[in-house]
């Protein structure tokens, strides 16, 4: 579809305007410089002739420089620059007219005359601004009457200017509804004292009480408090500020970080946003490109991180998805939420991964271009106990998915792995690791197959740790038995783990994939991501109960259980013998880790058969201790 396809009426009255605009200007320009006199009259005719013709180039320039498609509710200071290029380009085409067509040819002298075309120029760019400004400001005053007038709470603004600008400029647009916005707190020394869109810096984020007990003094009293991401970074200490809230009755709201593209908008703050350290930024253009208009499949789609990457793949314009899943309720949701906004083909199945033929079968019809296989069994505690659950679903499963992505002639498949798989203690990790280990050699026979050339699929894994407000993660435990009235129960004192949000580690496991299908044909097949600094669980529990307005140890006690099978207390990125590089990807490194050859993992593979079939628990210890000898765990 081209642009031309889109025009409505209101394209073509704005280029009516846009015609009229600018003939005044043409005519006013010749009668300001001529004063109205002979020399305007005797001129008239011939810039009659000349009217026309300049009109139809004054259409093709509003329509290229966008002044023609442009919604005038929105004009800002890009759409200002495209009138003063137009104007520009208009102005030339007067000077060349003049200075060669026209004065040599026709008058012997010039027509239009340096004066005359100045003027035009500024004539032109306040003919094509005025009525512009003017509706956009109607539009503004209108916004903000409705904001104030329709119940809209008075409310203090958190952050820095350039994130409340942001959001006011989400109210003044209409996006952001309900709130009214009488000032702005900010940690910045730089804006205190000034304005931004007309609303004043009243002090810095310390002054946060003394500012609602002002207002309250004035019978205006503070109803709402928007926290922007910069009032979540550790120096503005954003738990004081909440705990002071609450003291205050005030409600609190943020506005998320609109990096990513999403629609302005207040969501309710959660101890999440307190674990967050500052997120890696990551180049959406980049995984558009890699996505859009693609065939996806994820499996395991309707679990917390697989449901996260449907819903980026999605945005980043895939043109099918199909969304393999075990459980029907969490098909059902995750279908549903995204058909509710996605233009993509959207369908869902119901599918184990361990069902070799129906994978194979069900990838086969799909043809994906990409693979995300994000279903595993991962509860560490469960997987101790029930070892051969975990080899069948997170080794024979993954390994069902390769093949069939590679069968069906996909380009890529990524499979999410964990920081467990680095040395590990748990079953969960082991298998993890064992899967790992048959996509690098696959990944490695298929690159020596090719022969330097471009494989037909890679295969690579991403591994991470904890990611926020996941299904078993410990943060809703502990808001549920909190909520309960306690006690909050933590394994061991010294137990640190690493956290991230759902998004960016989705974000980060795509943009990984954009790095082993570059140009480069990059031999890395296992990426780790840049989890932070790790974070005491201990302290996370003590945070969350103060939070809710209740002191650790006097309302809530925090009892000590005791480690799990399969745990350790300090989660690692990297084994000892594991050597690491930068790839110049932001929040990514690569890890490469030993890989055996596919032909003695095709061997222990058949003996795992046989182990399985038989629930010979010791042999398929001994088995994945032979494959893995840096597994180190001592359950049972």
């Amino acid at each position: 579809m081209t642009r031309l396809s889109h025009l409505t009426l209101r394209n073509f009255l704005i280029a009516l305007h846009d015609l009229l605009a600018t003939t005044a200007a043409l005519f006013a320009a010749f009668y300001l410089r001529f004063e109205g006199g002979e020399g305007f009259f005797e001129r008239l005719p011939l810039l009659f002739q000349i009217l026309p013709y300049f009109l139809a180039f004054s259409v093709v320039v509003f329509f290229v420089l966008n002044l023609t498609t442009t919604k005038w509710r929105f004009i800002s200071l890009p759409d200002a620059l495209n009138i003063i290029r137009a104007a520009t380009v208009l102005t030339v085409a007067l000077l060349v007219l003049d200075y060669i067509f026209v004065a040599p040819n026709v008058r012997g002298a010039f027509f239009l005359g340096k004066v005359t075309i100045v003027l035009y120029w500024f004539l032109e760019i306040a003919f094509l601004s005025a009525l512009r400004m003017a509706y956009r400001y109607f539009r503004y005053t209108r916004v903000r009457r409705h904001a104030r007038s329709d119940d809209a709470a008075p409310t203090l603004l958190i952050g820095r200017a350039a994130d409340a600008e942001v959001l006011l400029r989400g109210i003044e647009s209409g996006a952001i509804k309900r709130i009214w916005p009488v000032g702005v707190l900010s940690p910045s020394l730089a804006d205190r004292g000034q304005f931004i869109r007309n609303l004043p810096v009243l002090g810095g984020i310390d002054d946060f009480e003394d500012v609602i007990a002002d207002f309250a003094k004035r019978n205006k009293p503070i109803a709402r408090l928007v926290m922007t991401p910069s009032a979540f970074e550790p120096d503005a200490h954003p738990e004081s500020i909440l705990m002071r809230a609450r003291k205050l009755g005030v409600i609190v709201n943020r506005m998320p970080s609109l990096e990513s593209g999403d629609t302005p908008r207040l969501t309710a703050v959660a101890v999440e946003d307190l674990l967050l350290r500052p997120s890696e930024k990551i180049d959406y253009l980049r995984l558009e490109s890699l996505i859009r208009g693609k065939a996806v499949i994820v499996t395991g789609g309707g679990g917390s991180i697989g449901s996260e990457i449907c819903e980026r793949v999605v945005a980043f314009g895939a043109a099918r998805l199909l969304i393999v899943e075990n459980s029907e309720p969490a098909l059902y949701a995750v279908t549903e939420a995204l058909a509710a906004h996605s233009a993509a083909q959207i369908e869902g199945r119901i599918a184990d991964i361990r069902d070799r033929e129906r994978i194979m079968r069900l990838m086969a019809e799909f043809k994906p271009d990409m693979v995300f296989h994000a279903a595993a069994l991962k509860h560490v505690p469960i997987l101790e106990r029930d070892w051969s659950e975990g080899v069948k679903t997170n080794i024979f499963g993954s390994m069902n998915v390769a093949d069939a992505a590679l069968a069906a002639g996909a380009e890529a498949m990524v499979m999410i792995s964990t920081d467990k798989a680095i040395e590990p203690v748990s079953m969960l990790g082991l298998t993890k690791r064992f899967a790992e280990m048959y996509c690098q050699a696959l990944d490695r026979d298929l690159a020596a197959a090719s022969g330097g050339a471009k494989p037909p699929m890679r295969l690579i894994s991403v591994r991470f740790g904890n990611v926020l407000a996941s299904n078993g993660s410990v943060v809703p435990k502990f808001k549920a038995q909190i909520e309960a009235g306690g006690p909050v129960t933590v394994t061991h004192p010294d137990m640190v783990r690493y956290f991230m949000t759902i998004r960016e580690a989705c974000d980060l496991v795509v943009t990984a994939a954009t790095h082993a299908l570059g140009a480069q044909h990059s031999d890395v097949s296992v990426y780790v991501l840049n989890m932070g600094q790790p974070v005491k669980i201990v302290d996370l529990a003590e945070r969350m109960i103060r939070l809710s307005g209740l002191q650790p140890g006097y309302d809530i006690d925090i009892v000590f259980t005791g480690m799990r099978p399969g745990e350790r207390l300090h989660e690692i990125l990297f084994a000892s013998e594991e050597p690491t590089r930068e790839i110049g990807v932001p929040g990514i490194m690569a890890a490469q880790p030993n890989e055996p050859p596919m032909q003695t993992l095709r061997k222990w593979i058949a003996a795992l058969e046989q182990a399985i079939a038989r629930d010979d628990r010791a042999t398929i210890r001994t088995i994945l201790k032979d494959a893995v000898p840096e597994f180190g765990s001592t359950a049972a």
